[in-house]
């Protein structure tokens, strides 16, 4: 049986793929819908105390690296319109604001080992140093992984050093800000 989470983002991957906000169209490909299906089936996962930095569907999962310089995938992929805000899941300390490799990224310290880190993003309005509160600004979108066909927001927590599923920390999806429903009709 289903849960809500996967019709959630069966839902969410499909009206991606269709409504291509992102000034080109760039449908989902099967495989993708596939995976954004099979994404939440951990009774774990989104059950945190964080909010969601963007809202969007995930659109890759965590794939943690058997090594600590392996292949792999050390966080999640939402997908956003280029230009989202980004928002701190938690309060925290900026410990990074800058660039890698001519790409931006932020940085938070939450505490107790645990980090976040906001990926290619088009625009950063925090500094090392400031501390934010949740909810509190810390940049914008950008285009996502190189060479990707979708834009999107690249999530990564670290608790002590180690890379984790972001996904355990954050709390159930705002799914009534992704889903609009139409009004019935009077009569």
């Amino acid at each position: 049986m289903g849960s809500p989470m996967r019709g959630w983002m069966v839902g969410a991957a499909l009206l991606a793929a269709l409504a291509a906000p992102w000034g080109r169209a760039a449908p989902l490909e099967t495989a993708e819908v596939h995976r954004a299906v099979a994404l939440s089936t951990g009774e774990e996962r989104m059950r945190g105390p964080w909010s969601w930095p963007v809202v969007g569907p995930v659109i890759r999962d965590f794939d943690p690296p058997e090594t600590p310089y392996g292949a792999g995938h050390r966080g999640v992929d939402i997908a956003v319109a280029l230009g989202t805000p980004v928002r701190a899941p938690a309060a925290g300390e900026v410990t990074f604001a800058g660039t890698v490799g001519g790409e931006r990224y932020v940085t938070l310290d939450h505490g107790g080992g645990l980090r976040s880190t906001y990926s290619w993003l088009s625009e950063i309005s925090v500094r090392a140093g400031d501390v934010v509160a949740a909810g509190a600004p810390v940049g914008l979108s950008g285009w996502g992984h190189p060479g990707s066909a979708i834009p999107h927001l690249h999530l990564g927590v670290r608790l002590d050093g180690v890379y984790v599923d972001p996904l355990r920390y954050l709390g159930p999806a705002p799914v009534p800000e992704v889903v609009h429903l139409a009004p019935l009709p009077q009569g």
